[in-house]
């Protein structure tokens, strides 16, 4: 597959018109004495199905042909990914099939069969993903699309950085989370052509900081699946597509522990009335983390990529420190 460019974020963006929400640019007066910067926070927990991930999934399934639309299409992931191709597979009136954790949240589950996909479940920790969907698309005839290594999964997960910077103007310095790389190389590519200059800067857990170590060795480096409460994040290693554009382009990544996105998350609900999954809020909590000549006087944009997360184990981590 070809690493898609900005072009082909241009024309995810044409395509998303209209059917992807245009979500919200956000600010904190409070964040901004704190940093003493300019944030504008993009806000993909308003996104249909609640994440960025809609974007690449309805843009990846609207270039299928009539033919590969016929077999159906399979996606693995522990949440967002799969409710994004089961959304947008019903969209298109495609049959979808969805590989995922025992562990996955069961709001993420109900709310994937709640789209009309069928689901087939896996142990993260002892079966690899996906070898599991490669035999279930062939043995149902359908197409596989993964979560980050697509080309245009990548190219429609960049139009969220390109409404910010048309939403908020020129950049200095944009940052959001990094699981697989889709949704960082995706803004990447669009950071590159639409703000020149923009540093991009990538967030990890501390404990999966494989997209760390893969750009300091320049090569893909492959982890075992770490154990964060940012589900979004559980990635063993990037792939081929988004790391080759975050090493040309020059992304850089900070990593960040449960803790400090657990803080994240409380001053995303409690100042600014928010409610932001783990990996979502891990993009502000890198943020948090930045040496102050870094942010200072800077504007920056952060992507909060997603709100979908249970209520019950939303309040119990917001109050558990």
């Amino acid at each position: 597959m070809d690493v898609p460019t900005a072009a082909d974020v241009a024309s995810a963006a044409d395509l998303l018109a209209g059917v992807a929400h245009r979500t919200p640019v956000m600010t904190s007066r409070t964040l901004d004495e704190r940093l003493q910067a300019q944030v504008f926070f993009k806000c993909e927990n308003f996104q249909r199905m609640g994440a960025f991930k809609f974007r690449g999934g309805y843009n990846a399934i609207s270039r299928l042909t009539e033919a590969e639309k016929s077999g159906g299409v399979v996606a693995f992931s522990s949440g967002n990914h799969a409710q994004a191709i089961a959304l947008a597979a019903q969209l298109h009136g495609v049959r979808a099939t969805i590989v995922m954790p025992h562990d996955a949240p069961e709001v993420k589950v109900a709310a994937t069969a709640g789209y009309g996909a069928d689901i087939v479940r896996y142990d993260r920790y002892t079966e690899d993903r996906r070898e599991v969907a490669a035999r279930v698309a062939g043995e149902r005839g359908a197409v596989l699309i993964p979560p980050y290594n697509h080309p245009q999964v990548i190219a429609g997960q960049g139009t969220a950085a390109k409404e910010l910077i048309e939403d908020a103007g020129p950049l200095d310095l944009l940052v959001a989370p990094l699981g697989g790389g889709g949704l960082l190389g995706g803004t990447a590519l669009a950071a590159a052509e639409w703000s020149p200059g923009c540093q991009v800067i990538g967030v990890e857990p501390e404990t999966g900081n494989d997209g760390q170590l893969s750009l300091q060795r320049g090569e893909i480096v492959t982890i075992e699946t770490p154990r964060t409460i940012a589900d979004g994040t559980q990635t063993t290693e990037l792939g081929p597509l988004t790391f080759a554009i975050l090493r040309d382009t020059g992304a850089e990544v900070v990593t960040v522990t449960d803790d400090q996105i657990v803080e994240a998350m409380r001053f995303l609900a409690e100042r600014m009335k928010l409610v932001i999954e783990p990996s979502g809020a891990s993009s502000l909590a890198g943020l948090l983390t930045l040496a102050a000549d870094t942010v200072i006087g800077k504007r920056i944009g952060v992507i909060l990529s997603g709100g979908n997360v249970d209520l019950t184990r939303f309040a119990h981590l917001v109050q558990s420190q």
